[in-house]
């Protein structure tokens, strides 16, 4: 899927006013992403991308380097925090933020390798997979 494609699935599945709206919520979610998968995880996602995308991911990674934090497994955290930094990016509220979250899970279920989105699927804790279209989610 190219960048214009999932932005426009992205902005028509959150009702967002504007391109620019789904283009901060597209970055803010992949980006929080980023800072929850696992290095390897996340370069293969990153890798599916368009370059566009894939930098927001990227960027996650360059941060955890920087800081020294180990980036093995991801940054540890669930819902709440997820949405919470969601929202704070894309300036939006918390139920916004999942709300967002949601619709790029979706679009990423459609444009990614269906190994690549169990893989994440099976990374994510429960709360967070719940976000991921309900053939995908776990159990």
């Amino acid at each position: 899927m190219k960048y214009d494609e999932i932005i426009a699935t992205v902005q028509d599945l959150t009702r967002l006013p504007d391109r620019a709206s789904a283009e901060r919520a597209t970055k803010a979610v992949l980006l929080t992403l980023g800072e929850r998968l696992p290095s390897g995880l996340a370069a293969h996602l990153a890798a599916q991308l368009p370059p566009e995308l894939a930098a927001s991911v990227r960027e996650a990674q360059r941060e955890a380097d920087e800081e020294g934090r180990t980036h093995a497994s991801g940054e540890k955290f669930g819902l709440p925090v997820f949405a919470g930094r969601i929202a704070g990016r894309a300036e939006t509220s918390e139920d916004g933020g999942i709300r967002e979250a949601a619709a790029v899970l979706e679009v990423l279920d459609a444009a990614l390798a269906p190994e690549l989105m169990d893989k994440l699927a099976a990374v994510l804790p429960h709360d967070i997979a719940e976000l991921l279209p309900s053939g995908r989610a776990r159990a």
